[in-house]
């Protein structure tokens, strides 16, 4: 077993969950008769994926991971696998993966390997160049739903247009709020994830607050085109709402507990508004 840990550390695996998650629920919300062997499949497809992309993030990160605090006792960092052993790991799954998700399309295979190079090897080096890989990484981040839409019904339409959408722009004040949090660290390594040079300003948490209020008539869009039924548009209207607080709370405190209480209100926003619009599904 202590050989395999290494392995399952390189995957993320909550990460890896959670984008998984965000797959299935794409998938489910699509007009099909659903099979529990489909929904297993569309969710092992997506946790191989993104543990097939985190592998790449960590090879192309290694010198780095070892000056950061929270990422040098990685498996990589510390030597614990070498660069070899993660690399044919990361092709075993994404190979699997996409074979995976083959069965169901070729259109959502397809746009699990876009997500997959965008994420590796678009988004990860552009970190060190400047706030443009949050916007390049925020693509990669919001294809699951629609990858897990497409992988049921085979075509793109409105529908997973919206669920993109609303994951997308989730990904900013979350991406911001874990690099507001995490600023000491990356500065180290020279990581650019906020949209202000100087990092943390009050730039930084007006574009938070922005791309917050602009998931609130997102929000609306579900039930307007009849994907989920009312009570759920409340419930997201809430959550978003919920998100425009904590942001214009760090806007006024500029702190690091705000964007502590900015990172999880997001962590804890998708599973509720997901979990709201599957439950009130049409």
């Amino acid at each position: 077993m202590s050989n395999i840990k290494p392995y399952i550390a390189l995957l993320k695996s909550r990460l890896s969950m959670t984008v998984a998650f965000s797959g299935t629920f794409g998938y489910i919300l699509a007009p099909i008769k659903h099979e529990p062997l489909g929904i297993f499949l569309i969710s092992l497809a997506g946790f191989l994926l993104t543990g097939a992309a985190n592998i790449v993030n960590q090879l192309k990160e290694i010198p780095y991971d070892k000056l950061m605090k929270r990422t040098a006792n990685r498996p990589l960092p510390t030597e614990t696998l070498n660069s070899k052993q993660a690399s044919i790991f990361g092709y075993i799954l994404v190979v699997a993966a996409l074979a995976l998700l083959s069965y169901f399309s070729w259109k959502s295979a397809a746009l699990g390997f876009l997500s997959y190079l965008l994420y590796g090897y678009v988004y990860t080096p552009l970190k060190r160049v400047g706030p443009i890989s949050v916007f390049v990484g925020a693509f990669p981040g919001a294809f699951p739903p629609m990858i897990g839409w497409v992988a049921a019904t085979e075509h793109f339409g409105w529908e997973p247009g919206i669920l993109f959408a609303i994951q997308f722009f989730w990904q900013f004040p979350h991406f911001w709020a874990i690099a507001w949090v995490s600023h000491t660290d990356y500065s180290k390594v020279g990581f650019k994830l906020l949209p202000a040079d100087k990092g943390p300003t009050k730039f930084t948490a007006l574009q938070a607050v922005m791309y917050a209020v602009l998931m609130v008539p997102i929000g609306f869009l579900p039930n307007y085109f009849k994907i989920t039924g009312e009570w759920s548009m409340w419930v997201v209207l809430v959550a978003n709402i919920f998100m425009v607080v904590q942001c214009v709370r760090l806007y006024q405190n500029m702190g690091v507990p705000a964007a502590r209480r900015v990172m999880f209100s997001s962590y804890i926003y998708l599973p509720i508004v997901y979990l709201a619009l599957m439950a009130n599904k049409i």
